[in-house]
């Protein structure tokens, strides 16, 4: 049993935890865009593409080119990065292991779907909601639950839904939310199976563990994980944007011509697509641009649900959290999902 000066110590820190979380994110993002759906209603646009503006013009790889695209990524997502580091860093210190564990910690669907819906207010790029990702694999969560939280958080976010039902249709946003949710609940959840099995012996054991770790000064701990986050995180993070930077004219050459329908080319879009790596709701722009050059709505489909699900970046950043065989089978799931939306995405759109 919890003294009760512990558990009052606990509920103020779930309280602290809670109050940064939802200031941050109003800061963040609710607050911007409530603005930007306003824009969208009414200019049936949220802004220009980060590829640019003409697709067509092919792009050699080159170091000027990948600057200038981590410059303009990086003004897009400092503010929810530096927030998606300080909630994953938090979380490790001021949420309580035993609730976490019995909530999120099986592998049952429930816990899967537990994660997927504290995903929906989070509405965070996939690089931005990799860091909490981490910090909750930290906390011993399951890997159905955890995956659920980083893929919901791009592909469930209800921004970006409003924002492409008045700039692209209502087709896409039903297309993006069908498959988003298969992607978000089912894959997540069928995840587990790649993971080593947990045993109840071993979540008491777990239990035991995080209780001592819980022991110390706050202030303590919660540098040491903001540290470890952070020189890992960022260096990383940097790196590989960089590199997305460099060969996104290799991953998307010529794709406003992209009209046909053959199985390879989605397989190659997909690819691509899952892949790169982009703002909050910036697919939306990019698949407006590409469309105004002539892409198909199959194309246009893959691309809904494969940019912002996952990218190289993020799946670096995840790498150290989740077990090899979970992030291949994640990154080839959300391909052949993205090609499945294609095919739909040809019929539909």
């Amino acid at each position: 049993m919890h003294h009760p000066a512990q558990s009052k110590r606990v509920l103020l820190y779930i309280i602290i935890f809670l109050a940064i979380a939802v200031i941050g994110l109003t800061y963040v993002k609710w607050m911007p865009y409530v603005d930007k759906s306003m824009t969208a209603i009414s200019t049936h646009s949220i802004g220009d593409s980060i590829l640019g503006t003409d697709p067509d013009k092919a792009e050699s790889a080159s170091f000027a080119g990948a600057w200038e695209y981590a410059v303009t990524y990086f003004g897009s997502v400092w503010k929810a990065a530096v927030l998606g580091i300080l909630l994953g860093s938090l979380l490790q210190v001021l949420l309580p292991a035993n609730w976490l564990i019995r909530v999120l910690g099986k592998t049952s669907f429930a816990s899967t779907a537990a994660g997927g819906l504290a995903a929906v207010p989070g509405m965070m790029c996939t690089c931005c909601a990799a860091p909490v990702a981490v910090g909750l694999r930290k906390k011993n969560v399951s890997v159905g639950a955890a995956l659920a939280f980083w893929i919901g958080n791009p592909t469930l976010n209800p921004a970006a839904l409003v924002f492409m039902t008045f700039v692209l249709s209502w087709k896409f946003t039903a297309l993006r939310l069908v498959f988003g949710i298969i992607l978000t609940f089912g894959v997540s959840y069928l995840a587990n199976r790649f993971a080593p099995a947990v045993k109840p012996m071993d979540t008491e054991k777990l239990l035991q563990q995080a209780a001592q770790e819980e022991q110390g000064s706050f202030l303590l701990r919660w540098l040491k994980s903001l540290g470890k986050m952070t020189l890992f995180i960022l260096p990383a993070y940097f790196l590989s944007v960089l590199l997305m930077g460099a060969v996104k004219g290799w991953l998307f050459p010529q794709l406003g011509e992209a009209t046909g329908s053959s199985i390879l080319l989605l397989v190659l879009i997909a690819i691509g697509g899952m892949l790169f790596v982009i703002p909050t709701a910036a697919e939306i722009p990019i698949i407006q641009t590409f469309m105004a050059y002539g892409m198909g709505g199959g194309p246009a489909a893959a691309l809904l649900l494969t940019l912002p699900a996952v990218s190289l970046p993020s799946l670096v950043l995840v790498s150290k959290s989740f077990p090899k065989r979970v992030l291949v089978f994640v990154s080839v799931s959300v391909v052949v999902l993205g090609v499945v939306a294609g095919i739909a995405g040809n019929y539909i759109l």
